[in-house]
Parts: structure tokens; sequence; C-alpha cells
């Protein structure tokens, strides 16, 4: 390929521009062609919005995730104006998981937000109780902290009263039995109202804790429907155009590999023989059971086994 702008394919013309016809050339068509060839000078300003735009492209994805990480290390103040965030329930969660572990690490001075984890208990959202009875089960020497979480075990919410369960093992209180053995259970999922289904997920699909799983038109309302566990969906009962009456059912979650595998070390130390029929589904070899997850189940099993022979 000839490089552009080559004797062979430019005629050159020393004398006076002229063509070897010997018609001079148009002056209009020289500059147009001239125009063409040379190329579009981007201005300072349009080079200056490219490069600001694609910053904050990066910069808000990053931002976003700085100020929802948990990991993030946050300083005393910090905490304490988090805990009084009321508008802000990311940043109590945030300061609660910051709390939990300077508790686990029995930091000085922690002591002094035991009241905040206290008030917290009654928060009107779930995901804050939640994170509150889990940190709660951190420091077993705080009276209060039992009491609170007896109370706890009357949550509204499924996952409120398994997280106060498991922290009461924690104080050797087995009160919350009951619940660490639902945690096993798959979550039955219904109709909050009667609608026409509008749409829905597939069985099979990894669902997060309220993460949607249909969605039904009522009336000029669409409800969304959302799973109240971190799992797997397992089962649908309905399809998309179909009617639904309020109470009927839905879906079925699995409960995630997390929640399974804490809710096996509890009954490890306080699980009873009518429990094993909720155990043993976990003791299979099947590729969406984890091998720990496994283990753990039958590290339970031969426990409340033991238990139950040495007090017949």
């Amino acid at each position: 390929m000839a490089p552009p702008h080559s004797s062979s394919d430019t005629p050159q013309h020393p004398d006076n521009d002229q063509p070897e016809n010997g018609q001079p050339q148009n002056p209009d068509v020289n500059s147009s062609a001239k125009a063409a060839s040379t190329p579009h000078r981007m201005s300072a300003r349009n080079r200056l919005l490219i490069f600001v735009t694609a910053w904050l492209i990066v910069l808000m994805p990053f931002l976003f995730w700085w100020n929802t990480w948990f990991g993030r290390q946050l300083s005393d103040t910090q905490i304490s104006e988090y805990l009084d965030g009321e508008k802000h329930p990311r940043h109590i969660q945030h300061a609660l998981v910051q709390i939990g572990e300077r508790m686990g690490h029995r930091a000085p001075g922690v002591a002094r937000w035991y009241p905040d984890l206290l008030r917290l208990a009654s928060h009107p959202v779930e995901e804050v109780r939640n994170t509150d009875a889990w940190v709660m089960g951190q420091d077993a020497s705080v009276a209060g902290f039992r009491e609170t979480l007896l109370k706890m075990l009357q949550d509204s919410s499924a996952m409120v009263r398994g997280n106060a369960a498991l922290s009461l093992v924690r104080f050797g209180d087995a009160s919350g039995h009951a619940q660490i053995v639902a945690l096993l259970q798959p979550a039955r999922i219904v109709a909050p109202t009667a609608g026409r289904v509008l749409d829905s997920d597939k069985v099979g699909t990894a669902i997060h804790q309220g993460g949607l799983i249909a969605k039904l038109q009522h009336g000029q309302q669409v409800i969304e429907i959302r799973s109240p566990i971190a799992g797997r969906l397992r089962s649908l009962s309905v399809v998309a155009g179909a009617n639904v009456s309020a109470g009927s059912a839905v879906a079925t979650v699995d409960p995630g590999d997390e929640q399974v595998w804490e809710a096996l070390r509890a009954l490890y130390l306080i699980g009873q023989a009518e429990d094993l029929p909720a155990v043993r589904p976990y003791e299979r070899e099947l590729p969406e059971i984890p091998d720990r997850v496994r283990q753990q189940a039958l590290l339970t099993e031969k426990a409340i086994r033991d238990r139950a022979a040495s007090h017949p």
C-alpha cells in the first residue's frame, strides 16, 4: 500500500499550480480538499468534559463501594456518629460490624457502645436488628445482652429471631432452640395479597436476603415479593399471567450455606435427638452441599447421639 499523499496518487504541479491540461485549479475545490484532509482538532473544553465524564464513570462505583463496604475501618468518633445516623441504616450496620470485631478482639473501651446495642435492638430496620443480634453474641458476659436477645426471639423477622437464637447459645442458653432448627428449613413464601403474576425468577437462582422473587399486579399497584432469607430458589408455584389469592404459595427458598453452617454448629452444642431429621439432609454428598457443611452435619449428628446416650 502506498503511503498517504505519495507521488503515486497525487500529481505534482511546480509551475503556478497548473495541472497538465493547462487549466487553473478551482480555489474553492482546493480549499475544501485541504479542509477535508486536515484532522479535526478537539477543543480544550471538550477534552476536559470527556476526561471529567470518564473519571466520574470510574469514581462513582468506587465511592459507592467505599461507603457501603463494612471492612473499612472507622475511628471511635465515626462509630459514634454512625450509630446515631438514623437516616442511614447502612452506616449503623457498618458501625455495628466494627464494634463486633472489636468485641471479638476484646479491644479496650468497646463497652462505651453497649447501651447503643441495647437501644438498636428495637430499630425499625430489619437489617439493623439482625446485625445487632449477632453483635451482642460477641460478649457473653453482659447480662443485659442476654435479656435483650431473649426478647428478640419474638421479632417479626425470621432472620432476626435466628441470629438472636444463635447468639444466645454463646450464653449457654438454649431458649432459641426452635428458631435454630428453623434455620435449616426452606422458607415458604406466600402472596401477601391477591393479584396477577407479572414476572418471577427462575428455579435454581441464587438469591440474597430481600431478593426479588416475583411481582404481582394488584389493582393499580405492583407488589414485589421478596425472599426473607439468602439462599437458592428451590421451587416456584406461580407462572407469569396467573392469578393468585392472598396467602397462596409462591415459592420455597433453600437456606444459604452460611446460615446452615451456623445452625449446625449451634445444634452441635444444644441439638436434641428429634433434630436429626433436619440435620441429615445436609450429610448427603451432593454438588449443592459444600464439604464443610456436610462435615459439620456429620459432626453435629454424632454430638447429638453422644449426648442422648449419656443422658438417656
